[in-house]
Parts: structure tokens; C-alpha cells; sequence
């Protein structure tokens, strides 16, 4: 993937949209998305000598009482926010091809141009008066109902090289999965939200949240996503993170840090440093090498250097929650200056200094 900027470049595609009776969009199909300037900003119906391959595929299906058309959709600036379901599954579409990061294009309002859908063994289907819309389907066979929402499953719509997915339920449409990525039986990733790397997921990436190379979400784990209480915030994981099992995230993580397994940091969290000084989790957001676990003793949540300093001995060269490996070399963490977390920002820098030179 290139980098664009969504304030000059668009996208378009031709694919498959079905169309309920009473001419709600069910779904889009873009089997090829692309970046670029839409020929045809907007979405127009082809006819059969236009839609190609496709034309084959288009038609009425009476038993789930819709019909299947081709369509041309093109997006002028992928900054500016969508227009309609088409719009809004090409974006997606764009998202689970990899030819998007997530936050790269303008989601705003997606929920209200997207319907509730029932998707099945046979295809999507509206949710008004499915039970006959059932009744109707068993003359094909069994029918399996997947869900009722308004997102799909990602494989269904996209399969993206080099990754792994246990369970095709808890991936949707608009996640962005990186090569080498894992998402293991009780993992989810929404959408606009994924890895940038090799990363193993077997915890839950909420919408918004971005992991980066080589981290793990452990299972149980669970990162607080834009959609969460509504806000704006967006959660990201550096690098080489581990989240340990059943932990749960609301602040952001530098390279090389670790959350200790069964904790819960918020931005409200009240954090103590190696000094004693104690500050809201949300001061460290963004932080590089740090470790938070909980005094088993005291309850307090603590921020530890993730890498011992340097000392005659040769402590641990990677994050461990190994509870003996932090005893070895807790005088070492504790004694290390407080440049060791690599906090970046003005603000959380001062807080750090503050704490190694007005120790309380």
C-alpha cells in the first residue's frame, strides 16, 4: 500500500449490489476496488454489455424477494464524508483490501446509509417479514442465518493474502488485516480498525483501534474503540506490545510495552511511577518501554520500565509479566531514569522528570 492523500484521491468500482424491494441497498460487491479519479463520481446501474463478467450474476432473486444489479461507484475524495451504501461498502471494501489504513478515509455517518440486513447461507435478505422470506429459501435447502446487522462477515466480501482467521464471524467488513496476521477462535476485529503487521489477535479490536507489528492482544483482551461512549479518541498499539489475557486498554501504547494480565487501565487510572508519584493512565498514553501491572500487595496500578537499565548483571532484553523476572530485576527497573519509557510530549516528558528529581 501507497501513501495518498484522501483530500485529492478517490476510489471507484464496479460490483454487484443487491437491492431489496422497496429499494433499500441491501449490499455491494466490489470484487477489484481501486484508488484513483472516479470516472463517474456517484453510483450508476450497467447494462449487461457494461457490467462485463458480472452481467451473468445480475437478476432477480424471488425467494428473497430481491434483485441483484451491477453498478459503477466512484468516490471523488475519499476525505469528504459518503453518500450512500454504495459509497459506504466501497470504502469498506478498500479498508479489507489493504489499500486503505484504517482512519485513511471519511466514515462519518456510516450507520445511518447502512440497513439492518439478515444475512444468510444464500445471500443477504431484508429483515421486514424474513420468516417468509425462510419459508420461501427452504426449497434450496437448510437455511443458516449468520447475523442480523448491519455490517458482514470480511471473507465474504474480501480475502486478504498471508492472514489467518479462526472464525469467520468475528472479522467485519472494513477491517484492516495485515500480512502475518492471526485472529484466533474469541478474537474480533471491527472496522476501521486492524494490524499494520504480524501480529496475533485473540482479544477484541474495537472500531478505531490500530496494532502494529509483532504485538499481541492476548485472549480475553479488550481495547476501547472510538465507538465507545461516543468519543473521538483513537486507541493505538505500538509495536512488540503484549496485552496480556483477559487485560483491557483505553489509552494508547508506545513500542515494547506490556499490560499485565486481568488489568483494566482507562485514561482515568490512577497510575503510581517507580517514585512514588502518581498520575491518570492518560498522562502516558503514547508511551514507549513501559510496563503496567498491579501491586499484588497494595492493589495500586503501577508504571514500570518494560526493559531493565543497564546494570553488572544482563537483566531481560525483551517485556516479560513474568512476576519472578520483575523481582530479579524490580532495583534495577526502579532505580532506572525515567528517560527509559521513551515517553513522547512535552507534557508526559515534565512528568517523568518531575518524578525522578521531586521524589515523594
Amino acid at each position: 500500500m501507497t501513501a495518498f492523500d484522501p483530500t485529492s484521491t478517490g476510489a471507484f468500482g464496479v460490483g454487484l449490489a443487491t437491492i431489496a424491494a422497496d429499494g433499500t441497498v441491501l449490499d455491494t460487491w466490489f470484487p477489484a476496488p481501486e484508488l484513483g479519479d472516479a470516472p463517474h463520481p456517484g453510483t450508476q446501474r450497467l447494462s449487461a454489455d457494461e457490467a462485463g463478467e458480472l452481467a451473468g450474476l445480475a437478476g432477480s432473486d424471488a425467494a428473497r424477494g430481491v434483485e441483484v444489479v451491477a453498478v459503477r461507484t466512484g468516490i471523488a475524495k475519499l476525505s469528504e464524508a459518503p453518500v450512500d451504501a454504495h459509497d459506504v461498502y466501497l470504502r469498506l471494501h478498500l479498508l479489507s483490501s489493504r489499500l486503505v489504513r484504517p482512519h485513511g478515509v471519511n466514515l462519518d455517518g456510516i450507520f445511518g446509509l447502512l440497513a439492518n440486513v439478515v444475512w444468510t447461507n444464500f445471500g443477504p435478505c431484508p429483515v421486514p417479514d424474513f420468516e417468509r422470506t425462510r419459508l420461501r429459501l427452504r426449497a434450496r435447502g437448510a437455511v443458516t442465518v449468520y447475523g442480523v446487522d448491519k455490517f458482514p462477515r470480511m471473507v465474504d466480501y474480501v480475502m486478504p493474502a498471508g492472514v489467518r482467521i479462526a472464525d469467520a464471524d468475528r472479522v467485519r467488513l472494513g477491517a484492516h488485516l495485515a500480512a502475518g496476521t492471526t485472529v484466533m477462535h474469541e478474537g474480533f476485529v471491527n472496522f476501521n480498525a486492524g494490524t499494520l503487521g504480524s501480529s496475533m489477535i485473540e482479544g477484541r479490536v474495537s472500531a478505531g483501534v490500530v496494532v502494529g507489528d509483532g504485538s499481541d492482544v492476548g485472549g480475553g483482551a479488550s481495547i476501547m474503540g472510538t465507538l465507545s461512549g461516543g468519543g473521538k479518541q483513537v486507541i493505538s498499539i505500538g509495536e512488540r506490545c503484549l496485552l496480556g489475557a483477559n487485560s483491557g486498554l483505553g489509552i494508547s501504547l508506545g513500542d515494547d510495552c506490556v499490560v499485565e494480565a486481568g488489568l483494566y487501565v482507562t485514561a482515568g487510572t490512577r497510575v503510581t511511577l517507580p517514585d512514588g508519584t502518581v498520575v491518570k493512565a492518560a498522562e502516558l498514553s503514547g508511551s514507549n518501554g513501559i510496563l503496567l501491572r498491579r501491586n499484588s500487595q497494595s492493589g495500586a496500578v503501577e508504571a514500570l520500565p518494560a526493559r531493565a537499565a543497564a546494570s553488572n548483571s544482563t537483566p531481560p532484553s525483551t517485556p516479560t509479566t513474568d512476576p519472578l523476572a520483575e523481582h530479579r530485576w524490580g532495583s534495577a527497573r526502579t532505580n532506572a531514569a525515567p528517560s527509559s519509557f521513551h515517553a513522547t510530549g512535552r507534557r508526559r516528558a515534565g512528568l517523568l522528570q518531575r518524578a525522578s528529581l521531586d521524589p515523594r
